[in-house]
Parts: C-alpha cells; structure tokens; sequence
C-alpha cells in the first residue's frame, strides 16, 4: 500500500511539474496557458528594467505622448499609461494617441497590452472631455438614494471611455462627506452614511465592470473628515481606532466583499491608527497588514499621484517615495507626468532591485498581480479595444442611452431644503430674473420662462467682482417680482445674501456643495442640485415648475 500511494504521488507530482514546464520560451502574453502560469512564467524571465516598468504608470503633457513616453513603452516596457484632462480636448485624437502606444506596447517581445486610466468619477471630476456626459455626479446619486443608479452611472460613462480603449477608471470615489469645508472631495461623495456609501460604490463598480471597464475604489482608506488637499500637503485625520473601523473603512469593506479589482491608495496620514505618521500610500501598515491581511483583498493596489506632495513632502524625495510605495504593499505607481529616462526614481529603485532581494522580490510580486490582472481583463469577453477606431467614435460619444438615463437620475436627486406651497408656474412668477453664472442655467430658465432677463457672472468670483456684483445686484432687483439665484460657492452665496429681506420672491438653487446654501434659509425657496450638470439644471426648473415631484433627501446630516 506505502508503494502504491509512493508511486501514485510521483505521477501526480510528474504530471503536475510536466504541466508546468509546458509554456515554450517563444510564448508571449497572448499565447493560450492558465493566467497564473502565464504570469509567473513571464515575470520569471522579466529583467529588472521590465519588472520594474511594469508597475510604473505616467501620464503625459499636451494633446498628444511625446517621444519619451513612447521611449519608456517600446523601449523598457512601461504597464501603464494615464489620460488626464489635459490631453482630451480632441476624443478622435486621444483614441489615435492610445492606439498608438499599444502599438508601440504590443512591439516588445512580451506583447504585453497597456493599463490605460483615466479619472473619469462622473460629476466635476470629468478628465476625458469633448462629447462626454457631463453627469450629476455621486452625491447626486446619493440624494436620490437608488442603486440602480450607481449601476447605470458607471456603465453609461464606462461604454463612453471604452470606446476610446481606455480600460481603468479611478472611480468610485467612497470617501465619506465627513468635513463639510472639504473643497477636495464634496459632491464627489455619495454622502456621510458609511453603509450607504458601500452600497452604492459597490453598485457603481458593478455598473463600470459590466460595461467592461476595471474600477478603482478610492482613496483608502478615506479623504472625506479633512479640509486639507493631499495635492499640496499631507493632510492629517486624527481619528481613534473605533471611528475609524466603523466609519472610513466601512465603504471600503463592501467593495472588498464584492472583490473589486483595484484600489487607490490615498496620501493620508492617520497617526492615531498608524503612529509614524506616514501617508496609508506610503504605509505598509496600512496596505499590506490591515488592507491585505486582515480585510483579506486581493485585487490591484494603485498609488495616487505620487508628484502630489502629501507622498513627496512626508519621504523626502521622489525616488524615496516610489520606493516606500512599493515596499508599502502598492503594485502600480503613479506619476503625472513622464520620468526622464535617467531620473532618480528609476535609477535609484533599478539600483536597490540589484542589492536588496526583498526589494527586487516585492518588485516581482508587483509585476506578476498587475500581468494576471491584465490576463484576466484583456482575454476576457468585454475588454475595451486595443486599437481604438477614431472613425467610430461619433457613433457612440454621447451615449444616446446614457443621455436619457442621466437626465433622469438627476431627476430623482433634487432636494428641497425649502419649498412654497405652490409651484413656481409661469404665471405665478411675474417678472422673473435669472441671478447666475452657467450659460445652460440661463438657456433652461427662459424655456420655462421666456421673458426673464438675466444676470450674469463669473463662476470663480475674486473678491473684486463678488463686490461689485453685489452692488449692481442691488440697482436692479427692484424691477422683478421673482429672482431665481444660481449659488455654487461661498462668494456667490454671498452675492445673494444683498437680496435678503428686499420684499421679492427668492429661489435658491444650489449645485455643487449644498453648505453653501444652508445660510441662505431666509429665501423662499431653496433647491438642492449637487452638480452644475445640464441634466441637473433641467431637472431643477422641471421641479420649480411643478413638472415632477421632487423626492431626493439630502445625503448628509447638516
């Protein structure tokens, strides 16, 4: 018996080692084998120049990659591009531009396709631009409370991004309306309610996967309780354990139980929960003991920019940075712009792979999680197109679907902080004027009432123009019976406040960040938007006008 289970155990094992020695050495990234063989089989014979590529991610400046990005993608293997706002003016050319350098990708003798991400949240945060919908955003889809419409959010701005063979989006952002004097995060939070956020980013990473675009939960482990920009500084969120466990890492927790593929590491630093002070980007605490080990995820770990200087400020340099990243537990590191070929952040790291085996080994498992992440996405059934047609695009920029979809989604997300009795209708208005700074506004105003006169100016108001605003309001308002207040900000809030107890009737509507108008409570009526989207202006007068019941509540405890 000993013999026979000796013998049976040999020609498993046989089988098994046969099995594993069967991928050729001319196999690539396309040929038929199991992900995780292929994987470890390509990784085993990467350079150090190409593991380390591979976990790099640069985005680029201008309309179009330049000669060193292409440089870095055909000529050491860089894994991953990003798309930023300032490269999408032309859609047809940021196809081209993507088509390009998978190209220039697919010429190496791995052929390995690129990641190519793109910050597209839906809201304010909108990189990819042209014909996109510019939608009502997250805390929108909060107010109005349905997960379907997380769902449909996500698949309609994913088939638009796809279509340009962007394949990785950092959304859904499940950072938590905490501060309310956060000018970084805002609308582009479901709300304060922990459960609520989970649920409906858990729903808006389905929608985006379903449409065929990989989502990235971000930023772990929660922006939402700081004022502070990790762009300019480190901010710091001094909560203890308990607030933390039940609150910032709640979303975060649901997303993980629906095993979304990526994460983003913010640049926070949480001293009471990590004491160094290092930023949960930098952390290995934070990412490879907490998020790995104890919440048990195993998808993608993708750093936030890392030339923002809430990472940069707290390592010292660049390079240093890059390399607390990835000993961190990060697998894709992110830098805005294109490295120079000879920069410390390459030279330095390339440097510590060759003396330091935990490094290089760190390294190693990086590239292997981000290759079987992309053998899992590129050979599945819906992946976005590797050589987008620019030609095709028109076709399908706007998402006709999406176009009626968003319109009424924003619908179900008005609010009332405060309402009249009756509806706003034409007649009941009288002489009607238009207080705002949004062309759109004005254009839906006069379809509901078409003799109103406007006035206008500037979104971002300085300080010189809100005063001056403030007193031309006061030479004209006396000749209206209704004056209907575009309010977006504190200076324009503050603009409307000339005409508080003036004896006219005043509606607020509110988009963007609703605090601004809590103050404002002396009006007749005041609207909540959370966006400065055309579907959510339209949908704003249909509900001044009576034309539907606005049910959206508001997503936060004021």
């Amino acid at each position: 018996m000993k013999r026979f289970f000796a013998i049976l155990f040999g020609v498993i094992f046989c089988r098994f080692l046969f099995c594993r020695t069967q991928i050729p050495e001319n196999a690539n990234f396309w040929s038929n084998f199991p992900n995780e063989e292929l994987a470890e089989f390509i990784v085993d014979r990467m350079s150090d120049e190409e593991l380390l590529s591979q976990i790099l991610m640069f985005g680029w400046a201008g309309a179009e990659p330049d000669n060193l990005l292409f440089q870095w993608v055909g000529g050491r293997g860089l894994g991953s591009v990003k798309v930023f706002g300032w490269n999408t003016d032309d859609i047809n050319l940021v196809a081209k531009s993507i088509s390009s350098l998978q190209k220039s990708a697919a010429s190496r003798r791995f052929k390995i396709p690129l990641f190519v991400a793109t910050d597209q949240e839906g809201g304010w945060i909108r990189h990819v631009k042209g014909e996109t919908a510019v939608t009502p955003g997250n805390m929108a889809i909060g107010a109005g409370g349905y997960p379907v419409d997380a769902w449909c959010s996500a698949y309609y701005i994913s088939r638009e991004i796809k279509v340009l063979g962007i394949n990785m989006n950092f959304a859904p952002t499940v950072d938590l309306f905490t501060n309310h004097d956060s000018t970084i995060i805002g609308t582009r939070s479901f709300g304060d309610d922990p459960e609520r956020a989970g649920i409906l980013g858990a729903a808006w990473a389905n929608g985006s996967i379903a449409a065929g675009v990989i989502p990235t939960v971000k930023h772990f482990p929660g922006h939402g309780d700081t004022s502070y920009d990790s762009h300019i500084n480190l901010p710091e969120i001094d909560i203890d354990w308990k607030t933390f466990k039940n609150r910032e890492l709640v979303p975060f927790e649901y997303l993980i139980k629906e095993k979304v593929p990526a994460v983003m590491s913010g640049h926070l630093s949480f001293p009471q929960i990590d004491k160094s002070g290092a930023p949960a980007s930098l952390s290995k605490y934070f990412l490879t003991e907490l998020l790995r080990n104890q919440l048990g995820y195993e998808g993608l770990i993708i750093t936030d920019d890392m030339m923002m200087n809430g990472a940069t400020m707290y390592a010292g340099s660049l390079s240093a940075a890059f390399k607390m990243a990835i000993e961190a537990g990060n697998d894709i590191v992110i830098s805005s712009t294109t490295a120079r070929l000879g920069e410390n952040l390459w030279t330095c790291n390339l440097s510590s792979m060759k003396t330091d085996e935990n490094f290089k080994s760190r390294v190693k498992d990086a590239a292997f999680r981000v290759i079987k992440a992309k053998l899992e996405y590129f050979k599945g059934e819906n992946a976005a197109p590797l050589y987008p047609e620019a030609s095709t695009i028109s076709k399908f920029i706007p998402d006709r679907e999406g176009d009626k979809f968003f319109l009424q989604q924003a619908c179900r997300s008005i609010s009332f902080y405060k309402k009249s009795e009756e509806s706003l209708s034409r007649e009941k208005a009288g002489r009607v004027l238009l207080c705002g700074s949004l062309p759109q506004f004005f254009t839906e105003g006069k379809k509901r009432y078409p003799n109103s006169r406007e006035f206008k100016f500037s979104y971002e108001l300085g300080p010189n123009e809100t005063a001056w605003m403030s007193e031309n309001i006061l030479k004209i308002y006396d000749s209206y019976d209704t004056i209907v207040f575009l309010v977006a900000n504190q200076r324009s809030a503050k603009i409307a406040e000339q005409l508080k107890g003036k004896g006219k009737k005043v509606v607020i509507f509110s988009i963007m960040t609703p605090t601004y108008s809590f103050g404002l409570d002396w009006a007749d009526e005041i609207l909540l938007g959370y966006s400065w989207s055309g579907y959510t202006l339209e949908a704003m007068f249909g509900a001044l006008d009576g034309e539907f019941e606005a049910e959206g509540i508001l997503p936060f405890k004021n």
